[in-house]
């Protein structure tokens, strides 16, 4: 038997869940919480196996406590709130699931429930496609470093650039006056054109053009067996 928690402050939403898991075989109420406290009150005495918790409720919304709720059950997230930030916020923190209103059934619902109480995960496609961004978001970030790293390899070893020089050189290659370098760096202008002109002679360059090719050629993956 799924004891099963809800915690809602809205009194409609909380009677809709409550009422589909009261008829569902294997699965009943263990208690209804009407804010993020209540839940953890009633989830440390209960102990129910999945808790349904809802974000936006008064005295505590569901981000604030779900960390510790996730230590005493299974949090299934069941919230109108679709926002990115608050669906990572949440699954982050312990969450096992997320189901935005709206765009769930009754047989969602009660499968979610029964996968969260296995010890599995369940998202709704609009949570799931969250997840998928930041994944790619992630993998792209960690492909940056990479490329990063080798160009900065192959520019110090290839060329003997200082990573000062490796720095106004990828400011160039973004298109940065002098001026905006020097800015950015908090340099003289002047101490920006100076770095230029050992950074040309390092690689045998006359021009930014030129100096802009040495750069993207240094990210290729075969330019470091050079």
């Amino acid at each position: 038997m799924i004891g099963v928690m809800v915690a809602d402050d809205n009194p409609i939403v909380r009677a809709a869940l409550v009422g589909v898991l009261a008829a569902t075989d294997g699965m009943r109420v263990v208690a209804q919480a009407q804010n993020g406290h209540e839940a953890l009150a009633l989830a440390s005495r209960l102990r129910p196996t999945v808790t349904l918790l809802d974000h936006r409720m008064p005295t505590a919304d569901g981000l604030s406590v779900v960390s510790e709720l996730a230590a005493q059950s299974a949090v299934l997230v069941v919230t109108s709130d679709s926002q990115e930030n608050l669906i990572l916020s949440m699954l982050s923190r312990g969450a096992r699931g997320y189901l935005v209103h709206g765009h769930f059934d009754t047989n969602d619902l009660v499968r979610a429930v029964g996968t969260v109480a296995a010890g599995g995960a369940w998202l709704c496609p609009e949570a799931a496609l969250v997840v998928m961004s930041a994944v790619r978001e992630q993998a792209e970030r960690v492909a940056e470093r990479r490329r990063q790293s080798e160009r900065a390899y192959v520019l110090q070893r290839r060329y003997g650039l200082t990573m000062r020089e490796r720095d106004i050189l990828a400011m160039l290659s973004q298109g940065l006056s002098n001026a905006a370098i020097a800015h950015r760096l908090q340099l003289a202008e002047k101490t920006v054109k100076n770095h230029l002109s050992h950074i040309f002679v390092k690689l045998a360059v006359r021009n930014r053009a030129e100096a802009r090719i040495v750069w993207a050629e240094a990210e290729r993956p075969q330019a470091r067996t050079v």
